[in-house]
């Protein structure tokens, strides 16, 4: 037991020691460690070039700021015992173990109607069994089930550690600093009061900064055009390959990557082939990247021409508007496109395709942000007198885009 310790050494905050043996178990295990190849930000470092960062750096920082987190709450007579904060810190360690190769990018293309929560909840239940039940209270945290709802509330909420580290890391590795936020006063500020997370009345302005932080990186980094062009490229990339292998084709892939290609794979897969986690946590960045290099020399010019354009960042334009396209413009540019690139026009919906981006900046009818004032008085952030987060913020922005090849003398 006494081996079973480690210091890592974060970037971000400095150093960050594992220091109970279950969460040193957690933290070897393969499932785990496969977080270490898989982008925290999928494709933005085709914009951002230090944005190279991994699922693990992040759950590691979360895990960090769990801990603080933990020992502000106790300091202040919150009621948490050493088991409970073993649960909590697992389950933040682990709410991100269910993504897939480059995160949210490919999220319901490998794996159909399934998001990587419920994959996270799959895993985590496995590794419990397999720990003959020590990670029973983890489990009910990261459900919601568990009676301190608090502790919930630190892992998935609208002022959770996840959201606060991962606008502070992916700020400080994309070097955008309008995404830097006040983490440690932010914690410092945190309260239980009946039973739920608030944050005290001197805490306010953090707290804006924090959701404001989370707005404008969300526009200038997560949505960003070049990446929306990058990642729509991705899943074509694997929309196309899928195809050609359903058809029978015999494409270049790892075992792990073609048994999620030669068939379809949804909710149900899971319950009915045993074996079809294992090969799920067997994917992996590596898999995707190795492929694409293989396919861009393929035969089928619709795949190796996705292919080639991701590997050598010859990315497809992004036009951006507040309204939508026409479908003439649409059918216009299939066309013009079909001409030129000489491909059938029914697959030009590779080529050309329209989506949209949404972002809300504060989501009041879901999990709010609650202020506790030294009066007693708890009130909602969007509620407080003159605070910058108010209903407006609380629509949601839509942009739409369009996509197509860059085609010179168009």
């Amino acid at each position: 037991m006494s081996g079973k310790r480690k210091i890592i050494n974060d970037p971000v905050y400095g150093f960050i020691t594992i220091d109970h043996p279950l969460v040193y178990d957690v933290i070897q295990h393969p499932w785990y460690q496969r977080l270490r190849r898989i982008h925290q930000m999928a494709m933005a470092h085709l914009v951002y070039p230090g944005a190279t960062h991994t699922r693990m750096h992040h759950s590691l920082g979360a895990y960090h700021l769990m801990c603080l987190a933990l020992r502000e709450l106790k300091n202040k007579g919150a009621d948490i015992s050493p088991e409970e904060e073993v649960g909590a810190c697992i389950a933040i360690l682990l709410h991100d173990v269910g993504h897939g190769p480059y995160s949210h990018a490919l999220e319901n293309t490998l794996v159909e109607d399934v998001p990587h929560e419920t994959l996270s909840r799959y895993i985590m239940q496995v590794l419990n069994s397999g720990s003959g039940g020590a990670l029973d209270l983890a489990l009910r945290i990261f459900n919601g089930e568990y009676e301190k709802r608090f502790l919930h509330q630190l892992v998935s909420s609208q002022l959770d550690v996840d959201r606060m580290d991962y606008l502070n890391r992916d700020s400080f590795y994309t070097g955008v600093h309008e995404g830097v936020i006040s983490y440690d006063r932010i914690i410092k500020m945190l309260t239980v009061q009946q039973g739920e997370l608030m944050v005290e009345e001197k805490g306010i302005h953090s707290i804006e900064k924090f959701i404001i932080a989370r707005r404008l990186m969300y526009w200038q980094v997560y949505l960003h055009k070049t990446v929306l062009s990058a990642e729509n490229m991705l899943v074509n990339i694997l929309r196309r390959a899928r195809r050609l292998s359903l058809e029978g084709e015999a494409l270049f892939g790892t075992p792990a990557l073609r048994f999620f290609m030669q068939q379809r794979v949804d909710r149900s897969s899971f319950a009915e082939q045993p074996g079809c986690l294992q090969q799920f946590c067997l994917l992996d960045d590596y898999d995707i990247l190795s492929a694409i290099k293989v396919w861009a020399g393929h035969p089928d010019r619709v795949l190796s021409a996705l292919c080639s354009g991701l590997i050598n960042r010859n990315l497809f334009r992004v036009e951006l508007s507040l309204e939508p396209f026409s479908e003439e413009r649409v059918a216009r540019l299939r066309t013009e496109l079909s001409k030129t690139l000489q491909l059938p026009p029914e697959e030009m919906d590779y080529f050309v395709f329209t989506g949209v981006a949404a972002n809300r900046t504060y989501d009041i009818s879901n999990e709010e942000i609650n202020i506790f004032f030294k009066t007693g008085q708890v009130r909602d952030i969007s509620s407080v007198d003159n605070a910058l987060i108010n209903n407006t913020l609380a629509i949601p922005i839509k942009k739409f885009y369009i996509c197509y090849p860059k085609i010179e003398d168009r």
